[in-house]
């Protein structure tokens, strides 16, 4: 069997679990007979393992038995396919390459997004993060006239608005710097070793912000949107931050509250939505907003 066809099968059983919730071997093979993979054949016992195990190696997606309960099979860890996981992240991208690579024929109707990687850039980083290898990094930023050099503890990478960025710990001090792969011109793995910092938590770091920009000298803040028309919507499918919670709701508009840092790149998340939104609160924010909308219509010398 090629990797490919084994892929589509984890994945497969991986959704099937989890959509049933538990599941014996046998119901498995009662629903896998129904599929074109299975070719009307029974997936072996031994093959249920072996991909059992797979699973776990590759997506850290543990499927356990539960024997007080007519040894049916579940997903342990679950909690992993909700949210902004890598494991939600990984099995939603494969599941769509698996759809477009099966759509022979549609691929000129199936438009996709560019994701700058910076090539192999982001492999190496991801190989020294699982050795705790100390990388050094050619960088330049936009509106530099030169490549800066940079040695950095690879602590993370995080994938915010079609972008990777490395979050990286300087070598020669206790600060962090976030740099984004597409401004990578190189990258080299150093012998030199480093111990990452064992109560470190990238979700915990991330918590507080909108996306990458991280200010720990600012504290969260609340902050009350009002969003009218089909705003409302988008925002309950697609919030703006995990803290985001429904306040109350009109045949106008509906108000929203998050709580998080207020960072720049909140602040343009905010300017990019223009008249469908309103910031209630906090009034600094507001005014702010009302700022950069009015700096905004001087550039048309209105």
């Amino acid at each position: 069997m090629n990797t490919y066809s084994k892929f589509k099968e984890y994945i497969w059983l991986v959704k099937t679990i989890h959509r049933y919730r538990a599941l014996s071997l046998s119901e498995i093979n009662e629903l896998w007979q129904e599929t074109d993979m299975s070719e009307g054949e029974p997936m072996a016992r031994t093959t249920f393992f072996r991909h059992r195990c797979a699973i776990e190696d590759m997506f850290g997606i543990n499927i356990e038995c539960d024997k007080k309960n007519g040894n049916k099979y579940y997903i342990e860890n679950a909690e992993v396919l909700r949210g902004d996981t890598v494991q939600n992240w990984m099995l939603s991208t494969l599941s769509v390459g698996n759809m477009v690579g099966e759509s022979q024929g549609m691929h000129h109707r199936i438009l996709l997004e560019h994701i700058p990687s910076g090539g192999n850039l982001l492999l190496r980083v991801i190989e020294a993060m699982k050795t705790d290898h100390v990388v050094s990094i050619t960088y330049r930023r936009y509106g530099a006239e030169e490549n800066k050099e940079f040695s950095l503890e690879p602590y993370c990478v995080k994938l915010f608005s079609r972008r990777w960025y490395l979050l990286g710990k300087f070598t020669d001090s206790d600060k962090f710097g976030i740099f984004a792969f597409d401004r990578m011109t190189d990258i080299k793995v150093e012998e030199t070793k480093f111990t990452m910092d064992k109560d470190f938590d990238a979700t915990t770091y991330f918590n507080d912000s909108y996306g990458i920009v991280v200010m720990n000298d600012l504290s969260p803040q609340r902050v009350v949107v009002r969003a009218f028309g089909s705003e409302r919507y988008y925002m309950r499918d697609l919030p703006y931050h995990h803290s985001q919670r429904e306040l109350d709701s009109t045949d106008e508009y509906t108000d929203f509250e998050l709580t998080l840092r207020i960072t720049d790149d909140f602040k343009t998340k905010l300017l990019s939505r223009g008249q469908l939104i309103q910031i209630i609160s906090p009034q600094t924010l507001a005014n702010e907003i009302v700022e950069w909308h009015k700096n905004a219509i001087k550039r048309y010398n209105l």
